[in-house]
């Protein structure tokens, strides 16, 4: 019997990252994942594999329609689909195998296989059992279907069967208007397929702010995609290969059908802790089936904690990596904070989509008073000459204090603009200090700075 200060389970972003953290501050600590390599969903089938492919296709996206325009002549490559593929998966090695790496870096077993926990201080993997003084539950989510919907990974697809299509469909259907919908139905419009999304709400992303959903739409209509709302999916059916997806409208309830090479299930994901026994151990789960922590991340079993996907907030690598970081800090006697009002949200279509803190509906609901600085791409010069001339920056400021209370940014490398902002908030500044601060010219960032000349006198390009 092995014996560890911590055991994680799970070698997704939250437990990897736990794991090191954990072996950084001098505690002596295992893993167990059951995949062939870790990394988790994110690494393996989700957020690196699905970048990777948005990458190649921006790229070609700009062949095809920008390139001439700069005086780069000549025939539009074509698109290798098993090349494309392999790219992928070259990705993936070139991230899981860095973990790999990491964890013999910092003398971390990789326990391999599928945990349960047998009692609290114990974690079995197969016939072996091993102790440890705390055992941190990091197993992630897996995707989430509708009734009447049975997915094969062939036909009906989760993000996972939509990194792997063995050829580009003619026709695409993607259920749920959320950031993966999204991101992977931007992948193959660009490659040519129709996409139709189907969304049961009345606008696309939910608990994104307004004003920039409906930009957002636009752009995304522009570039080729086409939205069904409103609607509730009532069944798939697959015949000859081919999907056949039945629905009714909300607001008559009228039924309707689209068929479709390929359905792309893309409706939210859910809590995954399958066999690791938490029932027989009496661990507190919620009616959504997340386990129950404490602010330390702790649940109701003594040295048993839980973080990430498998608790409750919102389903993002980065926020299982900060969950990682402070429930090791707090093993180790430290007193560590999750800043769950700083943590930003991207999605990584072209344009990017990013926010951060409140948005104009929740604070209306809250009756708070704020002002609102807006910055059109269309007047930074760096994005115009890049052709990113659509969306803008959002900034939402207190309207007596002036200190950020959130932002929304659509356009040009938003993921990576967001930070700033992130960063501002964090110290707890205000308009003035960002719009204060020298940027650099002629850079995207710019925009962010005049949006925050935007909550005060006003812009000065624009």
């Amino acid at each position: 019997m092995s014996s560890y200060d911590v055991i994680v389970i799970g070698a997704g972003p939250g437990g990897y990252v736990c794991a090191i953290r954990c072996a950084q501050l001098g505690m002596k600590v295992a893993c167990v994942e059951g995949r062939a390599t870790l990394g988790g969903t994110c690494l393996n089938v989700g957020c690196i594999p699905s970048k990777a492919m948005l990458h190649a296709t921006h790229l070609l996206h700009e062949a095809e329609h920008n390139f001439a325009t700069m005086g780069l002549k000549g025939k539009a490559p074509s698109v290798d689909w098993k090349q494309m593929l392999a790219y992928k998966e070259q990705t993936i090695g070139q991230n899981t195998g860095g973990i790999e790496f990491l964890f013999k870096k910092n003398k971390i077993d990789w326990i391999k296989g599928w945990a349960s926990i047998p009692a609290a201080g114990k974690v079995q993997v197969g016939d072996d059992v091993h102790e440890a003084k705390h055992i941190v539950i990091a197993s992630g989510s897996e995707a989430s279907s509708l009734p009447g919907v049975e997915v094969d990974e062939k036909t009906v697809v989760t993000s996972t069967g939509a990194l792997e299509l063995t050829k580009i469909p003619k026709k695409l259907v993607v259920i749920g208007a959320g950031v993966i919908g999204l991101e992977l139905g931007s992948v193959y419009a660009r490659l040519g397929a129709e996409v139709q999304v189907i969304e049961f709400l009345d606008h696309i992303t939910p608990g994104m702010d307004a004003e920039i959903a409906r930009q957002f739409q636009k752009m995304l209509t522009k570039q080729g995609l086409k939205f069904t709302l409103g609607a509730a999916v009532q069944g798939v059916s697959v015949k000859g290969g081919k999907a056949t997806v039945d629905y009714k409208l909300r607001k008559d309830d009228s039924d309707h059908q689209m068929t479709a090479d390929t359905v792309l299930v893309a409706t939210g994901r859910k809590p995954y802790t399958d066999g690791l026994g938490l029932d027989a151990l009496g661990v507190e789960m919620s009616d959504r089936g997340q386990i129950k922590t404490d602010e330390r991340f702790a649940t109701n079993i003594h040295g048993i904690y839980a973080i990430g996907d498998a608790i409750a907030g919102p389903m993002l690598a980065h926020k299982a990596e900060d969950e990682g970081m402070a429930v090791a800090e707090g093993i180790a006697g430290q007193h560590p904070h999750v800043n769950y009002g700083v943590i930003p949200g991207v999605i990584y279509t072209h344009p990017e989509v990013a926010n951060v803190g409140e948005t104009e509906e929740s604070l209306k609901e809250q009756g708070r008073a704020y002002k609102v600085g807006k910055f059109p791409f269309l007047g930074n010069a760096r994005a115009k000459a890049n052709f990113s001339g659509d969306g803008f920056v959002k900034i939402l400021a207190d309207a007596t204090t002036d200190r950020v209370l959130g932002a929304h940014i659509i356009g040009p490398m938003a993921g990576d603009l967001i930070h700033e902002i992130c960063v501002a908030m964090e110290f707890g500044a205000a308009a003035e200090d960002l719009a204060r601060t020298c940027h650099a010219h002629p850079t995207y960032s710019e925009a962010v700075r005049e949006a925050a000349l935007a909550c005060g006198d006003g812009a000065i390009h624009v």
